[in-house]
């Protein structure tokens, strides 16, 4: 025990040693961002406003059932709820969330190897809310999908189908169920990094300026650096507790336009007491950094940022992640029902080939 305390003391020491707080540098962005310098005069403060407007908050889940290097079935799950201020509405237009399996598939066509995914709604009426399967086809060696040098992986290839699903839906309900400086509120950035993703991003993007809605992205997690390489949010929370930013507040750190990212990125803290921030993004059809940002939208932002479970992020991103979440302990009754249809089609040893391909691990799991 004695040597694993040295090692983790040494480490710690050398962790403090290369994270140097003492240059900040600037926001480091791809070249066709515009950026805002560090400077205390880039805070605003988020002004309180009692009054609430409506927010539509959305977000899906999906988890793995069964696993084999030539394909992936997985359980899909899409919900959103819609708050007006802290108060969650009981009645909406549409139908709150649905569930959709999909198969991923392997194939080789014209000396390529193909990935397709194939979705079935546990109800029929839902299908008009996923994607279109031809845009769930892609190369394995698609350059949005790959990691290093390998092909793209099935299982994350997959998980496709549910963003898109998200966005698909999301459209929907900017279209049926907001209106006049209304709000929607995505758990992501605005980004589309894989391809066709664009493609449902825009039908919200037409829907929210149709219908005068304001469409955020707001990510859980931000892994931007400065140009010194320390976190971009590290440096941002430096700046504000050295220079005593109290309050909620937000910074413009960067505007983009491009065909897969329109948007102001803001840093925002959305609750007086909040000790974490968060990477906020509004879609603006000619981002920059000169926009006003509406006062409206991130003060009814921060009135459903106040529950004391997680002060300073939004109540209904809490809400509808729970009811989107797929837990582990599902798995294994999905994957029964499977594992036993497979059986009754008198398909096991057909289908068994494959899946001992890649299950060594859950098997070793199990062991232990």
């Amino acid at each position: 025990m004695k040597i694993t305390t040295n090692a983790a003391k040494k480490l710690v020491e050398n962790l403090d040693i290369n994270i140097n707080e003492d240059n900040l540098g600037s926001p480091f962005f791809r070249s066709d961002y515009e950026i805002n310098e560090f400077d205390v005069k880039n805070f605003k403060q988020i002004i309180s406003n009692k009054k609430g407007t409506r927010i539509a908050f959305i977000d899906g889940g999906n988890q793995e059932i069964l696993r084999a290097p030539n394909f992936s079935i997985q359980i899909n799950r899409i919900f959103y709820n819609i708050f007006n201020g802290k108060e969650n509405e009981k009645r909406t237009k549409l139908d709150v969330g649905f569930e959709f399996f999909s198969l991923t598939y392997s194939v080789f066509e014209k000396n390529k190897l193909i990935f397709k995914t194939l979705l079935f709604p546990l109800k029929e009426k839902y299908r008009r809310f996923l994607p279109d399967e031809k845009d769930l086809s892609f190369n394995s060696s698609d350059r949005t999908m790959v990691m290093g040098l390998q092909r793209a992986d099935i299982s994350v290839v997959a998980s496709v189908a549910r963003k898109f699903t998200e966005l698909k839906f999301a459209s929907e309900v900017v279209k049926e169920e907001l209106d006049n400086e209304n709000i929607i509120v995505l758990d992501r950035i605005l980004q589309t990094p894989y391809t066709n993703e664009s493609l449902y991003i825009k039908k919200i993007q037409h829907y929210a300026q149709k219908n005068n809605v304001y469409l955020l992205g707001l990510s859980k997690s931000c892994e931007l650096h400065t140009t010194t390489g320390i976190s971009l949010m590290g440096a941002v929370a430096k700046i504000a507790k050295t220079k005593k930013i109290g309050g909620m507040w937000y910074y413009p750190i960067a505007a983009i336009s491009s065909n897969d990212h329109k948007a102001v990125i803001l840093i925002v803290k959305l609750h007086p007491t909040a000790n974490r921030i968060f990477r906020l993004e509004l879609f603006f059809e000619n981002p920059d950094l000169q926009i006003e940002i509406p006062e409206n939208v991130l003060s009814n932002l921060s009135l459903n940022s106040t529950d004391l479970s997680f002060p300073g992020y939004p109540y209904g991103l809490i809400k509808v992640d729970a009811l989107a979440r797929v837990r582990n302990k599902e798995i294994e009754r999905y994957r029964l029902l499977f594992l036993s249809e497979i059986a009754r089609q008198k398909k096991w040893e057909k289908m068994a080939k494959h899946i001992y391909a890649s299950d060594a691990h859950d098997i070793l799991n199990l062991m232990w």
